[in-house]
Parts: structure tokens; C-alpha cells; sequence
């Protein structure tokens, strides 16, 4: 498409034809605000809060930025003059006569997208507009998360996400103009709907009115209580993740950092959640081969996202003799601690309590799923997600930056690159053909790498050959995408032996409790990408790379599980699914 000419606060830039004004204003270095605007999912131009003045040769008029395309030559562009401000100004009024500014004991202090934009144009905390507002009671329904719509700025970014991004759509618009609100149908909580608990919404939503289930005071308690041995564990995509919120550019490793703040948090081990990945690959690997080889029910589909499996219980029920038994990793990590560990230390499982940091507010609901206690209680106690564990360290007044890098504790500290990459959309698959490209062809140590099934397109597929033997693969992010691929293969279009579904798009790196970043950042950079890179440049400065040679894994199954797949094994690490109805 050919390039046009336009100015823009007086800087000369050229964009393709068709280029929104808000882009072109990006390639400007010039920031224009948005709040419901959401690149390729929420385009609607409803909020106004981007209006600009433009000019075509017919004198300047106002337009919404983030939808308008420029179509013509030397068109003048003005993001800044006194009527676009005062116009941003009204807007922002209008927006805080309705809203509950508690802001000092609001969760998006400091980092809500309102505050800020009140913050920059000087907008004062005072009743501009008098009249009714409307007041609605919290909806704390659902495990994992709140809904606050006397927050809410009806932005409609977490509808978008929750239809076009999950396919779920189990939240939508409700009444009509001044009673518009966020719900679900039949004023449903949200706990009573097939929600799948991804955390989408909140990951997108620009102020206060989404958030997690907050468990840090809990896990404050537990650590405190001395009757207790508390032990933590972390994902591989929070070490991608947790450095944002304390200033680090996107997709920084902060491993180090991160174990050392977790020991002087106070818990009694730290321990790494990768290293469960490792030992989630040799149970689901042997899996696949047993059921590859031997007839079994095929496609084989991973169960490491709990938002994607309740989804599957939701909307594929029949496809549940398809997921692998196998428990997530943070689950087997749970249950190994309260067991195996727990014989080693001299405690009983009842006086052990497991937190798990997670990118994922699932994890919240899944741990309290049935058979997901092998040791007679709850695997994991507690759900942290990554800011919850930002808002720990600096509760407890730790400066981040200044800590020294610190390793995690053994003997469930130890992973192989493998067990890195699980934070990736991609990378569970990749962990698990590694090893079953080992096992199939013989060779015990060949690092293989597989790249076609890396890189954050919603769906990739690719047919593998070991020794002669091809298997077809499937990975899907994002359960529209997940949907879509399970929708092909039902019908006989797709033929796949083994698939890799993560609830959230790009995998674990963009689930719901990463640090939330601003509109200007998302609709700009590819965050999943940057974090991906993180954990995949981790795996290759490895030595260790292959999941089955995890020594730490090995002694596991040398000293208590027998072999991967054993009767043990299964009571331990495996678990069992429902079948369930849709109710939206």
C-alpha cells in the first residue's frame, strides 16, 4: 500500500495509507491516550478519550484517533491543541462522576491507567458533575477474582478479551445508557458461570474494577506461624515477568532476585516450579508413547493450563478422555513436598504448607479441585500470582534492585531447560518431544530442537519424524484458538496425535497475573514475545536441557515412585477430570 505524507503536532512522518491516526502518532514518538481501544480486539472508538483534531484540506474537525484511517496527503494532525485538551479534560470528568475514587485503598494504585491520564491533565479530585451515581455490590462469586463495577469506566476491554480473545463470552454489556454495566446474563456472579478462570479480563482491564483474589495477608500468617514449614515455589514465566514491576525493561530474567527476595520473605524453602515441568515430562511423555504405541485414545492433549482444562470440562466434555492425566506442575510439585520431601525433613503433610507464585489466577480455582491431594490434603495451600508477590516484597520494604542473585534450594530446585520453556506457548511440547524423540530413537542425551511449534501464532502444527516414525502435533494459545483446533479435529479435518493447549494467548507469559502493563504499552509491544525470549534464552544457556536427565527427578523416582507411570506415580501425580455444562 502506498505511503502517505502527514503531520502531526507539526512532526513530518510517512505511513501507509490506511494507517489509524493513532499509529501514525506512534511512529511520531507522540502518545495519544486510550482507554477501551485494544489493537485487533476491541476497535470501537467508544470512550473518546483519544479525540484529536485533524485536517484534509477541509479544515480541522475532531476524530476518534484510535479508529480514523489517514487517507490523504499532507494531512495536519493536532493530539495537543487547547480544544483536544479540553475536550480529554470533559471526558475524564464525565468518566469520575460515576466512579468510586477510593484510589488510596485501591489495588491499581499508582499503576491504574485513569489515575494516571487525571494525574497528567491535571484533573482535580472534586465533583465537576452533580447527579445520581450509580452503586453496585461487589461480585466476589467466583474463586479466583472480584468484579467492582463502581470502578468499572465501561471500557469493554475485558468483554472483547473474554469473547474474541477465549471464545468464552460469559460477560457482556447489561441494561442500556446511563444503567449500563459489566455482568453476565440473568445478573449471574461470575462463580456461577462457565468462566474458566483465565484472568483475561483483569490482565487488560485499566483500573481497579477486576482484580485477583488477594491471598498475601494469608501467606504473611502462614510464614509468621511457627508450628508451620512454609515452602514456595515459582513458575517458569514469573521470572519473565516479576522484574516490571520494579522498573526492569519487559522479558528481564529476575530469577536470582526473585529467590533471594522469596528467602527473606521468610519461607523455609524456595524451590523451583521448572523442576516439576521436568518430572510433569517424563509422567506425560511416558504417556503419549504408551498410548502412541499401543492404541491408545489419541490426540493426547497436555493438562498443565487449569484454565484451559475447566474449559474443556465446559465446552469439549466429550474431549476429556483426550486431556492427560497428568497434574500441573505446580500440583506435582505440591504433592511430591507434602510427601517424598516431606519423609526426607521429618514432618507430617498437615504441618507443611505450599505457596505457589503463579502467571495464572486458574491455579486459584485448581487447587481446590477434587483429587488433587495425595497426601490426604490440599497439594497446594495458597495461590500467589506475580503481583501478589510484588506486593509482598515491598510490604516487606525490600529493595529489589539491590538484592544479590541468589539460586533456588534443593532437592526440588534443579531444571533442565526443558522445564524452562514451559512458561511459553509451545514449550510443553517442545519439553515433551525432546524427551520423546530420546526415548523413540534411542539416543538418551540428543538435545533436539523443535522451532516450528515456538512463536506466538494462535495455532501450529508440525509432523515430527524419529527413526521413521511420524507423529503430527498441534499447538494452540488462547481457547478461541484451542476452539477452533479441537473443532477441526472433531470433525475429521485435522489428524494430530499429540496437542499443546494453554489457556491464555502466547501461553503462560500473557495468563492473567503478570504485572498489567498500560494500553501504550500493549497495543504497541508483543508482551508474550518479550517474555518468551526470557525463557527460552535461559534454556539454551543451559547445560542441562532434557527433562528425563534431571538428576533430582531421577532420584524421585530411584528412591519412591519406581518409574515413570508406576501405580505410585499415578496416585501422586496424576488426576481426574468432570464433565461439565455451560451456563453463560
Amino acid at each position: 500500500m502506498a505511503d502517505i505524507n502527514v503531520k502531526i503536532n507539526g512532526i513530518a512522518v510517512s505511513v501507509p495509507k490506511g494507517t489509524t491516526v493513532l499509529e501514525a502518532a506512534h511512529t511520531a514518538g507522540v502518545d495519544i491516550p486510550t482507554f477501551c481501544y485494544m489493537k485487533e480486539i476491541n476497535e470501537i472508538g467508544a470512550c473518546r478519550i483519544c479525540m484529536v483534531e485533524i485536517n484534509e484540506g477541509r479544515g480541522f474537525r475532531m476524530v476518534a484517533a484510535c479508529v480514523y484511517p489517514l487517507n490523504f496527503d499532507n494531512t495536519e494532525i493536532r493530539t495537543n491543541s487547547p480544544k483536544v485538551l479540553d475536550s480529554r479534560r470533559k471526558t475524564l470528568e464525565l468518566i469520575l462522576s460515576t466512579h468510586d475514587r477510593k484510589c488510596l485503598s485501591c489495588v491499581r494504585s499508582g499503576h491504574c491507567e485513569l489515575q494516571a491520564l487525571c494525574n497528567e491533565m491535571g484533573i482535580e479530585d472534586e465533583k465537576v458533575y452533580e447527579g445520581e451515581k450509580p452503586s453496585y455490590e461487589i461480585d466476589d462469586s467466583a474463586v479466583h477474582m472480584y468484579r467492582d463495577n463502581n470502578k468499572c469506566i465501561l471500557c469493554r476491554r475485558c468483554t472483547a478479551v473474554c469473547s474474541k480473545w477465549q471464545g468464552v463470552g460469559v460477560i457482556g454489556a447489561n441494561e442500556r445508557g446511563f444503567k449500563t454495566n459489566i455482568g453476565s446474563a440473568f445478573e449471574m456472579g461470575l462463580g456461577e458461570t462457565s468462566c474458566v478462570a483465565c484472568g483475561q479480563c483483569i490482565a487488560v482491564c485499566p483500573v481497579g474494577a477486576l482484580s485477583e483474589k488477594d491471598y498475601t495477608e494469608q501467606v504473611f500468617k502462614a510464614i509468621a506461624d511457627e508450628s508451620k514449614y512454609v515452602i514456595v515455589q515459582t513458575a517458569p514465566a514469573v521470572r519473565a515477568a516479576l522484574g516490571e514491576e520494579f522498573g526492569y525493561p519487559i522479558g528481564t530474567n529476575v530469577e536470582g532476585k526473585m529467590a533471594a527476595a522469596l528467602r527473606r520473605l521468610g519461607f523455609d524453602d524456595v524451590f523451583d516450579t521448572d523442576w516439576a515441568a521436568d518430572l510433569t515430562i517424563m509422567e506425560e511423555a511416558t504417556e503419549f508413547v504408551d498410548r502412541f504405541t499401543n492404541g491408545g485414545t489419541l490426540p493426547l492433549i497436555t493438562s498443565c493450563s487449569p484454565g484451559w482444562v475447566k474449559y474443556c470440562e465446559h465446552y469439549f466434555p466429550e474431549m476429556t478422555e483426550n486431556l492427560s492425566s497428568c497434574k500441573s506442575p505446580h500440583q506435582m510439585l505440591g504433592a511430591v513436598a507434602k510427601t517424598y520431601y516431606a519423609e526426607k525433613i521429618g514432618k507430617k503433610a498437615e504441618d507443611i504448607i505450599v505457596v505457589s507464585v503463579m502467571p495464572c489466577t486458574a491455579k486459584k480455582f485448581e487447587i481446590g479441585r477434587d483429587n488433587e491431594n495425595a497426601a490426604g490434603v490440599p497439594d497446594v495451600d495458597y495461590v500467589l500470582t506475580t503481583r501478589e508477590l510484588a506486593r509482598m516484597i515491598r510490604r516487606a520494604g525490600l529493595k529489589f534492585t539491590s538484592l544479590p542473585d541468589e539460586d533456588f534450594d534443593n532437592p526440588l530446585g534443579l531444571s533442565a531447560g526443558a522445564g524452562d520453556i514451559f512458561g511459553a506457548t509451545g514449550g510443553v511440547m517442545e519439553a515433551a518431544l525432546r524427551t520423546a524423540y530420546c526415548w523413540l530413537s534411542g539416543n538418551n542425551e540428543e538435545v533436539v530442537e523443535f522451532h516450528e511449534v515456538r512463536g506466538v501464532d494462535g495455532i501450529k502444527r508440525s509432523t515430527v519424524n524419529i527413526k521413521g516414525t511420524e507423529i503430527k502435533v498441534a499447538v494452540a494459545s488462547g481457547l478461541a484458538n484451542a476452539g477452533e483446533l479441537l473443532r477441526r479435529v472433531q470433525s475429521g479435518e485435522e489428524k494430530v496425535d499429540f496437542i499443546e493447549i494453554m489457556g491464555c494467548p502466547g501461553g503462560c507469559v500473557n495468563g492473567g497475573g503478570p504485572p498489567q502493563q498500560p494500553a501504550s504499552v500493549r497495543n504497541f509491544e508483543d508482551l508474550r514475545a518479550l517474555r518468551a525470549k526470557a525463557l527460552y534464552d535461559e534454556d539454551s544457556a543451559k547445560t542441562l536441557r532434557l527433562s528425563h536427565l534431571n538428576k533430582d527427578v531421577q532420584a524421585l523416582y530411584d528412591e519412591y515412585l519406581e518409574k515413570p507411570g508406576s501405580h505410585k506415580a499415578h496416585e501422586l501425580l496424576h488426576t481426574t477430570y468432570v464433565k461439565r455444562t455451560i451456563n453463560k
